[in-house]
């Protein structure tokens, strides 16, 4: 409960350039560091990631498809962690890093268009059913994704029985998929206060990390017809937009 308390003390705090007048930038990377502690104490592991330099990326990769959405080492899967004490080193070591969690250890993520999951958490919400922990990314003019966090089913007690996020789509392919993706094992998303490229809002929390993960079927129905609703709204096929389809 105190740490419950605590994460929604954060939330309430007046921003940077609010009326609040919080501007002091050690106020501002210990906002960042509690966020990411939150995070590694609800047991999402996490690991450091690049991040936007201008419109482009920090790993300085000529062309980076993906800038500020990916992690910086390519074992992160290995180096993703929960530890407090690693986690605070790399906040503070890396100050401008945003920070992915890998999927399919301890929870999964379901990942919707942002309009698709409004509508949804509308729903569910009226429905009196408990969402978990729910974050919006890059949503602006009605664009971006919403991330639902759930329970893990990356790994059944029947290894045979698990599908890897590759059936999907590649994490660095969110903005373009109109349907719901089910982030599992091999997958990441990124993390609040992660920062996108350009004039994009940064990944923030509508519900915080220390509420407990539900089942992803108890979202799963409410989350698919939201889908399809937005496909058909924006042309997309529907049963494409609904569904993942393996390539």
């Amino acid at each position: 409960m105190e740490r419950k308390s605590r994460f929604s003390q954060w939330l309430r705090r007046p921003r940077s350039g609010s009326d609040g007048g919080d501007t002091d930038t050690g106020s501002a990377a210990r906002s960042r560091e509690d966020l990411l502690l939150a995070v590694a104490d609800a047991g999402f592991p996490l690991a450091p990631a690049a991040h936007p330099s201008g419109y482009g990326c920090s790993c300085e990769r000529i062309g980076c498809p993906t800038p500020g959405r990916h992690p910086v080492s390519f074992g992160w899967q290995t180096v993703a962690s929960t530890d407090r004490e690693k986690v605070a080193g790399w906040a503070r070591a890396y100050p401008q890093a945003n920070f992915i969690t890998a999927t399919g250890i301890a929870h999964d993520v379901l990942d919707v268009p942002a309009e698709a999951g409004r509508s949804a958490l509308e729903r569910l919400e009226a429905a009196g059913v408990e969402v978990g922990p729910v974050a919006l990314s890059g949503a602006a003019y009605g664009e971006g994704r919403m991330l639902f966090f759930t329970a893990t089913r990356g790994t059944p007690d029947d290894e045979d029985e698990w599908w890897p996020c590759e059936l999907d789509c590649h994490p660095e392919t969110m903005d373009e998929h109109p349907g719901l993706r089910w982030h599992c094992r091999g997958s990441y998303v990124l993390l609040p206060p992660s920062r996108l490229p350009g004039d994009q809002p940064a990944v923030s929390w509508l519900r915080g990390p220390e509420r407990p993960v539900p089942d992803p079927l108890t979202l799963l129905a409410s989350l698919t017809d939201a889908c399809a609703e937005y496909a058909d709204q924006h042309d997309h096929d529907h049963e494409a937009a609904a569904w993942p389809i393996g390539r």
